[in-house]
């Protein structure tokens, strides 16, 4: 039996924060509107204090087996994917567990990524169904990323949003996901860091000492770090070869491919690499105005938007890849 992609749920945080929100918040950016919106993200949400990973992926679950109908008795695995847990040990996953009230006799486990997150996880969902039998895995890809902004760090806040999404992989006899390639350049593992607070560095006072940067962000030690500018430049090189190496691995060609979805790490990068690769418009999915980068949910935020809004036909490939954080990339066909 192979493994598919039979549902996806989507769950997002009550408060939204507008674009006319974040300019109230930092007026003095309003001089580079024109630059900021270049980003497409015109809302975002964003959780509050007290609202964890774990809450999101619990309601994202609960839509998915209200939406698909699928009894909990049927998931045979659960797989949690996200940067953000509830406690060092135990696993969020077996927490999650308990709490949608699955039973007892499956296997839990935390993935933690970001960025390439549901390409790692969803390649462990396929070989869990097709080496080890198992039928339905619930795979939940959480982010709330935002708690670990710096108050004055504009840049994140303008493009990134917390999201959770719920996605049921299931067996049939067709193909669905394809084979994966996978990458990790652990060397520029500093291009997006959180550097104090973990096991390496412990914070100290020095860990909250305020450091802005030449375009006059600011951040901290204690709390989220990207460089813009290296991220982008990595995309925009990596990203064209990671397509080839895809369509090399599942033997096919790029005119053969129906649909693109990359993670939404920002819209004028992925206009940038459409352009690059020559992509037309109606085969290249870009869904992020209205919910920002959510990370690991960007992904299957996209492509629950692009099954429910196209007509898509049985046998339908949709190449999708990510890139971002580790730095890690990787990515994959999905035959719908």
């Amino acid at each position: 039996m192979k493994a598919y992609i039979k549902h996806i749920a989507e769950y997002y945080p009550k408060y939204i924060l507008s674009n006319d929100d974040f300019f109230n918040i930092f007026p003095e950016l309003k001089q580079k509107k024109d630059t900021l919106l270049k980003v497409g993200v015109s809302n975002r949400y964003v959780v509050d204090k007290e609202t964890t990973a774990s809450d999101l992926a619990f309601f994202a679950a609960e839509k998915l087996f209200n939406e698909s109908q699928i009894d909990k008795k049927e998931i045979d695995f659960l797989i949690f994917c996200s940067t953000e847990f509830d406690h060092y040990t135990p696993t969020t996953s077996a927490i999650l567990q308990h709490r949608l009230n699955l039973s007892n006799n499956i296997g839990s486990v935390d993935i933690v990524s970001s960025c390439t997150g549901f390409i790692h996880s969803i390649s462990h969902a396929k070989g869990l169904i097709e080496a080890n039998d198992h039928k339905n895995v619930l795979l939940l890809c959480v982010s709330t990323l935002t708690k670990t902004f710096h108050k004055k760090d504009a840049n994140s806040q303008f493009l990134f949003g917390d999201a959770a999404t719920a996605i049921l992989i299931s067996n049939r006899k067709e193909e669905g996901i394809g084979k994966f390639i996978h990458g990790t350049d652990g060397g520029r593992s500093d291009y997006i860091m959180i550097r104090d607070g973990g096991a390496r560095n412990e914070l100290t006072t020095n860990s909250f000492l305020e450091d802005v940067n030449e375009y006059g962000n600011t951040t901290c030690n204690a709390n989220f770090f990207m460089n813009g500018t290296g991220v982008f430049l990595f995309g925009l090189k990596t990203v064209p070869n990671i397509i080839n190496n895809i369509l090399r691995k599942n033997n096919i060609s790029i005119e053969e491919i129906d649909y693109f979805v990359l993670h939404q790490a920002n819209e004028f990068l992925l206009k940038a690499l459409q352009k690059k690769l020559g992509i037309p418009d109606e085969k290249f999915i870009i869904h992020m105005q209205n919910t920002g980068n959510t990370v690991a949910a960007t992904i299957p935020i996209a492509l629950n938007c692009l099954m429910k809004t196209r007509n898509l036909k049985k046998g339908d490939k949709i190449l999708i890849a990510a890139f971002g954080t580790g730095l890690t990339w990787g990515g994959t066909i999905i035959a719908y």
